[in-house]
């Protein structure tokens, strides 16, 4: 069974990460609304806007991904916290 500490630290951890991605992001989505396509073809446009919207889209992905893992690491924390102080109130 991991400790409280372990589960807050591993929050701690996937929230940075989570922080870290979602700026990210955030600049991937301004540098490509910055630069618009300057491309004749239909297909070629297609073709980027699929691209630009994959890589944003996976790179969102990560962020929830890691934002949820936090919040779970953390309530299970807690979890953890309120089993012990529960076991240890039956022992006395």
């Amino acid at each position: 069974m991991p400790s409280p500490l372990q589960c807050v630290l591993g929050s701690l951890v996937a929230g940075g990460i989570a922080l870290v991605l979602y700026n990210m992001t955030q600049s991937i989505a301004l540098a490509f609304a910055n630069r618009p396509l300057q491309y004749h073809n239909v297909t070629t446009i297609n073709i980027a806007v699929a691209v630009r919207t994959l890589v944003v889209g996976l790179s969102a992905l990560g962020t929830g991904i890691f934002g949820l893992a936090a919040v779970g690491l953390f309530g299970l924390g807690i979890q953890v916290l309120i089993g012990q102080v529960k076991q240890r109130s039956t022992v006395d």
